[in-house]
């Protein structure tokens, strides 16, 4: 995250904070520590200062071997830092031409040590990143990391004021038959309904009754929506199919309707089969029998469940799928707790909702392995589609998966010799001479439409917010951007580091 040979290119950003600290460590380095612990991670540069056009300049530092010791005394005290995340390594000081700066590198908390906060009030002292600037948390996303700090997930809860005849018995026993189904002659098979929920997690034992009583996950997988609703006041599963732009949307189905369970096994058999009905992928033989269950439709319900089992119940606006003419869209409420990067590294499974994903798995739906993600990124590209976008949002937090369509295209007939040369061009009976730079390759328009389906209509980015989206650098970032707006698909606000960019509003 930084380079000192890069120094002239960096700009502020999500990862990157600077400040002159002239008289010493300023205030606001904390809130900025807090808000990268809280998010990615970061560096914050020390005795740099920020040009209007948002490149930056040396100031130094006039004391560094006591402003050095004096952020560790800070942060090592309870009373001012929640928790010291650094070691030695992590603070270091350069020279820029005459001058001193020290660069302080901030790793990405862990689930079980955030949040981290200043002060000894973390309602009023955990911070977050929001592009070039830090947040002050509030309430509910506090409460969320918290809820993400111990092993046993949100669902285990065993719900003491409920009884077992919250369970909707139809939504249990089509489950059983489904398990039945997946594993013939499971040792479970011959319980009964009470012994079989909770084998399977979706009921526990209290010792003060001595009462089988619901748990949390199997209150949102068997229950009846409005039961749901006194645990999950939030609670709201809402499926849109969008395959018409003349109409608001084609089909819809939500939890709230009255004319249906609600509950989060019921939604996932309705609105699957509505998803993958109009995939088109070649089907396989095995042997004269036709399979339909290709990877792509291993993917979509992986990624599904992965929506669902990752969904923290308690924060607002609900699950949302949406499903348009050329790509489905999976939100959920709730960070992601390996953090983005090394979800889509896979390799490690922690899910939000742990007995949630055990009884997905047990009728043969998802991933424990941590390999979920990834496996639907080698199906995509297999596939030769535009590779999936995972979007994370914040206040309140929010995870967006988005599974796409389109072929990236292949212009075979475009050949690049040079940056410098011309290259003649058959159009027609005739030949016309172009300069290269006129002409896209076929992995611009990739990144071109890597970067339209990345934004949203009516949302304003920063082009460095684009490059880490799509794993650009931000001058090429910006290139493409002016590319767009040069083809009128972007229009561009501001100037210089205030710019930035949406999609062309169509005022026909």
């Amino acid at each position: 995250m930084f380079d000192l040979s890069q120094f002239n290119e960096y700009r502020e950003d999500n990862r990157r904070e600077v400040k002159a600290a002239k008289g010493g460590l300023p205030d606001s380095l904390w809130s900025t520590y807090s808000a990268f612990a809280n998010c990615y991670g970061g560096v914050i540069i020390l005795g740099i200062g920020e040009k209007e056009n948002g490149s930056w300049y040396s100031t130094g530092l006039q004391d560094s071997s006591k402003l050095r010791r004096d952020f560790w005394n800070t942060i090592n005290n309870h009373q001012k830092v929640s928790i010291n995340l650094l070691s030695d390594k992590d603070v270091q000081t350069y020279r820029i031409d005459e001058d001193i700066v020290m660069v302080i590198h901030v790793p990405a908390a862990k689930r079980e040590q955030k949040p981290v906060y200043i002060g000894e009030d973390m309602f009023k002292g955990t911070y977050r990143r929001n592009w070039e600037g830090d947040y002050h948390c509030t309430s509910n996303e506090v409460k969320s990391m918290l809820r993400d700090q111990t092993e046993d997930t949100m669902d285990m809860k065993i719900l003491e004021d409920m009884q077992m005849d919250v369970f909707d018995m139809e939504t249990v026993h089509a489950y059983r038959n489904r398990h039945i189904a997946y594993r013939r002659e499971h040792v479970w098979e011959q319980l009964n309904d009470e012994d079989y929920l909770e084998r399977i997690g979706a009921a526990r034992m209290l010792r003060m009754d001595n009462k089988l009583h619901p748990t949390a996950a199997g209150l949102l997988m068997f229950g009846n929506e409005y039961k749901i609703l006194y645990e999950y006041p939030e609670y709201f599963l809402d499926f849109r199919e969008l395959l018409d732009p003349a109409i608001r949307w084609t089909d819809r189905l939500q939890s709230s309707s009255g004319d249906w369970t609600g509950n989060l096994f019921d939604f996932f058999f309705r609105v699957y089969g509505k998803l993958v009905k109009d995939v088109k992928v070649p089907f396989t033989l095995e042997g004269v029998v036709r399979i339909d269950d290709t990877p792509v439709h291993k993917a979509v319900r992986e990624a599904f469940a992965n929506c669902l089992v990752n969904t923290d119940f308690y924060l607002p606006r609900g699950v949302v799928i949406k499903k348009e003419a050329d790509s489905i869209i999976m939100e959920n409420p709730g960070s992601i707790r390996t953090g983005k990067e090394q979800m889509l590294k896979g390799g490690i499974s922690d899910p939000r909702n742990k007995a949630l994903m055990k009884m997905f798995n047990m009728i043969g739906i998802g991933e424990r392995a941590g390999s979920g993600v990834p496996d639907i990124y080698s199906v995509w590209e297999n596939q030769g589609w535009i590779a999936p976008q995972v979007i994370e949002e914040y206040a309140p937090d929010r995870t967006i998966l988005k599974l796409s369509f389109i072929k990236m295209e292949m212009d075979k007939k475009t050949i690049i010799k040079s940056s410098n040369q011309k290259s003649a061009i058959k159009i027609g009976d005739k030949k016309s001479a172009i300069k290269i730079g006129d002409k896209k390759s076929a992995k611009t328009e990739e990144r071109l439409q890597q970067i339209l389906q990345y934004m949203k209509d009516g949302i304003v980015y920063h082009s460095d917010e684009i490059a880490e989206s799509i794993g650009l650098k931000s001058s090429r970032t910006r290139e493409l951007l002016n590319m767009l707006v040069k083809e009128n698909r972007l229009e561009s606000i501001g100037e210089n580091r205030n710019r930035r960019y949406q999609k062309k509003i169509d005022v026909r």
